[in-house]
């Protein structure tokens, strides 16, 4: 297993690779001239000129791309041209904020996902199974941006449930910073009224994202349980009067959860990538909104540093994925 762990590190470095050169040339060959945008319609041709030079965007691409990939070794992910910031420093500010967003709707879409898969499995054709199928099928139809406007305007503006959008209260006061996440941070500073701030704020967003991931989780949880449910050591344990619910949770629930970790850590890499509408939507300081403003003026190094900080994400998720293969299944430590 170490050995393997290993080579999928490796790989790693491919793939940044591969997505640094094919961002950057992307956004050089895209029309417009993003220095002008950042110097401002009354900036003279020796101010262009001069920050055009500062950011070093007057030499050939692949010097540029060079600079910049030396850059990246040494910890320097450029600069935004609209800030005069950091781009490392910006990520570090909104990628808490967008991790605590998808692992709250990845918590609610396994936990609900699971439930609902083995649900639906065991009581097959029945009303719950229908039940089940009809809301997964209406969840995976619907599109996250309108979702989230719908529960805005439900649950934000009619029943006064929720909060319309942001992070959290203008007026309130934020603990302490320690992993960027607000209800983490809440938690270790023992706040309990800040915490269900956050919590208040967080809902609706982790909603509005995890119903497509909820929907499919459903699915194939649903299909994986029945494919063990037929299986002979299922038939011999009910034979053995075995209970029920022991069966399922301990023997069935751990079989069928394999098929279902494989989509678990694809949608963990695609909801990174997929937060830029729900994050617009709900206003949320993400790297998705972050990334939306700095396309809008054309600052590519922003947009270049959330590529690869998605990338590395997602590399790093389906490791994990397949690294519990071997927790799960232990035919896997073998390989």
């Amino acid at each position: 297993m170490l050995s393997y762990a290993l080579r999928r590190i490796a790989l790693l470095v491919p793939v940044l690779i591969g997505l640094s050169m094919l961002v950057f040339v992307i956004g050089r060959l895209l029309p417009g001239d993003p220095v002008l945008l950042a110097a401002g319609p009354n900036a003279s041709g020796e101010q262009v000129a001069a920050l055009r030079a500062e950011f070093g965007m007057d030499l050939p691409i692949p010097v540029q791309y060079y600079r910049y990939v030396s850059g990246l070794l040494q910890g320097d992910w450029g600069r935004s041209l609209m800030s005069r910031g950091p781009v490392l420093d910006d990520l570090r500010v909104y990628l808490p904020a967008t991790l605590e967003l998808v692992f709250a709707a990845m918590a609610l879409a396994i936990v609900v996902g699971v439930l609902a898969g083995l649900l639906s499995a065991v009581y097959r054709n029945g009303w719950v199974d229908y039940l089940v199928r009809l809301v997964s099928l209406a969840s995976i139809s619907m599109p996250r941006f309108f979702l989230g406007l719908l529960l805005q305007l439900v649950f934000a503006m009619w029943l006064g449930w929720a909060v319309l959008g942001g992070r959290f209260p203008l007026m309130g006061t934020p603990p302490p910073v320690v992993t960027g996440m607000l209800t983490v941070d809440c938690l270790l500073a023992g706040d309990i009224d800040a915490f269900w701030l956050a919590l208040k704020h967080l809902t609706l967003p982790a909603v509005a994202m995890c119903l497509s991931p909820l929907a499919t989780i459903t699915r194939m949880m649903r299909a994986s349980t029945l494919e063990v449910l037929q299986q002979d050591y299922v038939m011999t344990a009910r034979a053995l009067g075995i209970p029920p619910g022991k069966l399922l949770f301990k023997h069935v629930l751990r079989n069928a959860m394999s098929a279902t970790l494989t989509v678990i850590g694809l949608y963990f890499g695609w909801l990174l990538g997929g937060t830029v509408l729900v994050e617009t939507v709900f206003d949320w300081p993400g790297i998705g909104l972050y990334a939306t403003k700095s396309i809008l003026t054309q600052d590519f190094m922003p947009v270049m540093g959330v590529v690869l900080t998605i990338g590395s994400l997602f590399v790093f998720f389906n490791l994990c994925v397949d690294l519990l293969y071997g927790v799960i299944n232990p035919k896997v430590r073998l390989q």
